[in-house]
């Protein structure tokens, strides 16, 4: 285990560093998961235009989409 620093500063420092780390990593966590659901999305929609085509439907409309 490291030694605690005896000075103030450096122990300010380290206290609030882990903190920033851990909210650094929730923060990236959080991002992956928001971006990779915005990207299923946009393919779940691609596709389900594209089966809708081939099946002579018409096209998904924003006023059908919202409930």
């Amino acid at each position: 285990m490291m030694p605690m620093p005896e000075e103030y500063w450096a122990n300010a420092l380290f206290s609030i560093i882990p903190t920033i780390l851990v909210g650094g990593i929730f923060w990236f966590i959080l991002r992956t998961i928001v971006r990779a659901d915005r990207t299923s999305r946009r393919v779940y929609d691609k596709i389900e235009a594209e089966e809708r085509a081939k099946a002579g439907l018409a096209p998904k409309t924003e006023a059908s989409t919202k409930s």
